[in-house]
């Protein structure tokens, strides 16, 4: 019973910073922009965290700062995509780049230094009850904010009106700008809301997951977190579920190494990956579920002038 209960509690550490991160790159699609620089935002967000965390002794402080340098982050992707009406792809990507330089940057005089992590929550009671009571009622206040995100962004999307416009600039922006909706103004609130949750993310894994910095710590998870939006067919509940099912894998292959597994260690260390790989090949080959809920304007840049 011990050992399946940590193994729970590791995958429920792991799949957090995916969760958090394709759920904002979710949002972002929703309102028809397509942001490659998820991995940059999410290092930035762990770099951040950890940095401020290391200079204040506040946790909290470094959660919030991260949070705040994701969205600050994403607004240079909203004002090269948005404003001036560059290429999304080629920006996201550069976006990636630079959060890579500038996180090195920013946490190189911290590599070494012991990290502070990020305090449990208990809930009474609950936190007693077999087997789930660990590993559900018994962890960060990231991992609650996570779910709490995950319920909140469905009932955003398509229980408010709100929602309903966001997904109508996604679905046709010249359409939303012919009835007076400010397209601009909510694809900036929508990148910002992603870049937010990408820094959360990068928090979650410098002050919770491994309560250290080390460079290039997010080690693909931006990437994954994209496969995973497209893995949910841009459904909320099918994000959740997709996270878990990543982070299963991840910490599957760690476990497998401990067991000796007489596997090489590097195609364990890369079966996360392989799976987000195969996964998309899977869900490319079926045209049907591959535009499933795609929103039309994805990707296209929306000048009002032109």
């Amino acid at each position: 019973m011990e050992i399946a209960e940590n193994i729970l509690i590791t995958i429920v550490t792991a799949s957090t910073p995916l969760l958090l991160a394709a759920l904002g790159e979710l949002v972002v699609e929703r309102s028809g922009v397509l942001n490659l620089g998820v991995e940059g935002m999410m290092v930035m967000g762990a770099a951040t965290g950890f940095a401020v965390t290391a200079t204040t002794g506040s946790p909290w402080l470094g959660v919030c700062a991260a949070a705040v340098v994701g969205a600050l982050f994403s607004t240079l992707f909203g004002f090269l995509t948005l404003t001036i009406a560059t290429n999304q792809v080629a920006s996201g990507l550069a976006l990636t780049l630079l959060g890579l330089g500038l996180s090195g940057m920013i946490g190189e005089p911290f590599v070494g230094v012991a990290g502070q992590k990020l305090a449990t929550w208990e809930i009474p009671l609950l936190n007693e009850l077999p087997l789930v009571g660990r590993v559900l009622f018994s962890q960060d206040p990231i991992f609650y904010l996570s779910i709490a995100l995950t319920v909140g962004v469905a009932w955003f999307l398509f229980r408010t009106r709100a929602g309903l416009t966001l997904r109508a600039v996604g679905d046709n922006h010249d359409s939303a700008h012919a009835l007076g909706i400010g397209v601009v103004r909510i694809r900036y609130l929508a990148v910002m809301f992603g870049g937010a949750c990408a820094g959360l993310g990068g928090a979650h894994l410098s002050l919770v997951y491994t309560p250290q910095w080390v460079e290039n710590m997010t080690a693909g998870r931006g990437w994954i977190a994209l496969a995973l939006v497209v893995f949910a067919t841009w459904r909320p509940a099918r994000v959740l579920a997709g996270a878990y099912l990543f982070g299963a894998v991840t910490i599957g292959q760690l476990h497998a190494q401990a067991f000796g597994i007489q596997l090489p260690s590097q195609l364990l260390s890369a079966m996360p990956y392989l799976a987000t790989i195969v996964v998309l090949v899977l869900i490319s080959r079926n045209k049907r579920l591959t535009l499933l809920n795609t929103p039309a304007s994805l990707g296209q840049p929306f000048v009002p002038n032109r």
